[in-house]
């Protein structure tokens, strides 16, 4: 359960949470203690509920469904504070708090008098508390600079009864961000590189919530703020860039990046029974064999596309893939996909045949586009990089025509072998095109 704020935006509260609940495989559920009207850079308006709605929520959930975990992040006032702390003292599950303070826009969402409040009755029964540094220093009075001082703050909030602290590290400079978790005596620390600020709004909820999910499935402390730690990094590292301020961070990153390549697996798997159907393709497969390949949406890397491993190899004049589709199942064409679907998001799929000039004089008698570039041009620079080729290659070919074409072509160089690669915005529709360019090849050379 998460006992919270409403963000009108999406970004961050309630709407954080539950996404966040969702993505890693709990049921949620919510009691509203405010209603903001905010966006990416401006919250206008706050209206609190009534303590006892508040508790009227939690209450009727407990009963009803049961709980294994709560979260708690905006508790606007003291009253509202006492009240959910003196509701949830009496529940034997792991609480965990995100002391709420200030928004992402600079808006303050605790009142001054509520600090003392937080302190004295809801970190007192808390399970793990959250704190960034300028919440810790607003809890422990003493500035937060660096690592020494997370540490500092992290045991003294500790002392004010909480069995766990993570004093988080985004607000502090650094070329890492260094979270300091406090537990039983001891410190432990979570690294991440430091992300771009364009996608944080909503980062404390969404690890906070990520803690209080994991704890609720069995985890203990240590491994639920390991996991919150990689999920909230994920979740920046694929936030949405909305709105005139921060973007929200995309806590439901996690499950359409899974849904994206079961489809994407789907798609390749397909594709790859038609080929072994087809009389004759053997033909058109180049020396070093054929490789078909799928990107998922927004794809960062080789991982975010499914290709397949060993390739698809010819035995006799058919063609036969040698494992089944999986991500990472392919470099060279792989490579190639990543570089036309970052110029064309719509275009995510290309496979790999032997060039001939007949093969691009048939795709253009059959009305496709076709692009080509010069391997003698290609820069020593690129030569020398593995996997450079072919995304100089693409943009090449993009560059002398404006767009990504059905087909890309190049004419080999010293020890090179030509090659021709046909695209399209999906595996299957990449396969539909070489049915159309083989069976005119298969009329014309039988």
């Amino acid at each position: 359960m998460t006992i919270a704020g409403s963000d009108s935006g999406g970004g961050a509260g309630i709407q954080a949470d539950l996404k966040t609940f969702a993505a890693l495989g709990v049921h949620g559920m919510s009691a509203i203690t405010s209603i903001t009207a905010q966006n990416t850079y401006l919250v206008t308006k706050i209206v609190d509920m009534e303590p006892e709605i508040v508790l009227e929520q939690i209450r009727l959930c407990v009963e009803d469904i049961g709980v294994d975990a709560i979260k708690t992040g905006m508790l606007h006032t003291k009253d509202i504070i006492i009240a959910v702390s003196q509701e949830l003292s009496k529940l034997n599950v792991p609480i965990v708090v995100d002391p709420v303070m200030v928004a992402k826009s600079g808006a303050k969402l605790l009142e001054d008098e509520a600090i003392d409040a937080l302190k004295k009755y809801l970190i007192s029964i808390s399970t793990v508390v959250t704190p960034n540094a300028r919440e810790a220093e607003a809890l422990t009075g003493k500035p937060i600079t660096d690592l020494e001082s997370q540490r500092r703050a992290a045991r003294l909030i500790a002392d004010l009864g909480a069995k766990a602290v993570v004093v988080k590290g985004g607000h502090i400079t650094n070329t890492e961000v260094i979270d300091v978790l406090y537990i039983d005596g001891e410190y432990k620390e979570y690294r991440s590189e430091r992300l771009p600020d364009r996608t944080t709004h909503g980062t404390g909820c969404v690890f906070a919530s990520a803690i209080a999910a994991e704890l609720a499935k069995g985890s203990t402390i240590t491994e639920a703020v390991k996991t919150a730690k990689n999920f909230v990094f994920n979740a920046i590292k694929h936030g949405l860039e909305l709105g005139r301020g921060v973007g929200p961070v995309n806590p439901s990153w996690v499950v359409y990046r899974n849904s994206s390549l079961l489809t994407a697996i789907e798609n390749v798997e397909k594709a790859v029974e038609l080929i072994e159907k087809l009389d004759g393709a053997g033909k058109l497969s180049p020396e070093s064999m054929i490789n078909i390949a799928e990107a998922i949406p927004y794809a960062q890397g080789i991982q975010d596309v499914i290709g397949i491993p060993g390739r698809i190899v010819r035995i006799g004049n058919k063609l036969k893939a040698s494992s089944c589709p999986r991500p990472g199942g392919s470099k060279h064409v792989a490579n190639a996909v990543l570089t036309i679907s970052s110029i064309n998001p719509s275009i995510r799929a290309a496979m790999n045949i032997a060039y001939s000039e007949k093969i691009i004089e048939l795709a253009k008698s059959l009305g496709m586009k076709i692009s080509s570039y010069t391997r003698a041009e290609e820069p020593e620079e690129i030569k020398k990089r593995e996997g450079m080729t072919i995304k100089w290659g693409v943009k090449k070919a993009y560059e002398n025509t404006g767009e990504i074409t059905d087909l890309i072509y190049h004419t080999g160089d010293w020890g090179k072998e030509p090659m021709i690669l046909i695209t399209g915005k999906n595996a299957v529709e990449v396969v539909e095109k070489f049915v159309r360019i083989l069976k005119e090849y298969m009329r014309i050379t039988q």
